[in-house]
């Protein structure tokens, strides 16, 4: 559910994600393209690349991924592109996503903010903390 307050807002939901593998990148890194679907407060698509390194099934690794996103969000039409980087070691997991500043298109031109994802019993979920300009 969408929640404003004077500086940010927030969109919750969830996505399914579709990940094929693409020939390995410069180096040898594992290269993926991402197809998402979003549903919630966030209804759209998004398209993007994920290269991955280390030995995932040892609980060693990390990627990053540019995704681009275009979808509703808040009664407006628009898009923007998310950058990830993540990293999962003996001491735990780390996930950063935010939205690439001078992103935004259309009705969703000047967003910024942050987006979290959860995962339970093997189905994505997402909030994104927001911001946006106020309507012209």
């Amino acid at each position: 559910m969408i929640s404003t307050s004077a500086a940010a807002s927030e969109a919750s939901g969830s996505f399914t994600v579709a990940l094929t593998a693409l020939p390995a990148a410069p180096g040898g890194a594992a290269q993926h393209s991402l197809d998402k679907r979003f549903s919630g407060d966030l209804a759209g698509t998004s398209r993007g690349v994920m290269l991955s390194a280390g030995d995932p099934a040892k609980g060693i690794a990390g990627y990053v991924a540019m995704e681009v996103v275009a979808a509703t969000l808040a009664g407006r039409n628009g898009g923007f592109a998310l950058q990830h980087n993540g990293t999962m070691a003996a001491g735990g997991q780390q996930l950063n996503i935010v939205v690439v500043p001078g992103s935004g298109t259309g009705a969703l031109a000047g967003i910024s903010g942050t987006m979290v994802i959860r995962i339970e019993n093997r189905q994505h979920f997402y909030t994104l903390r927001y911001e946006l300009p106020a309507s012209p």
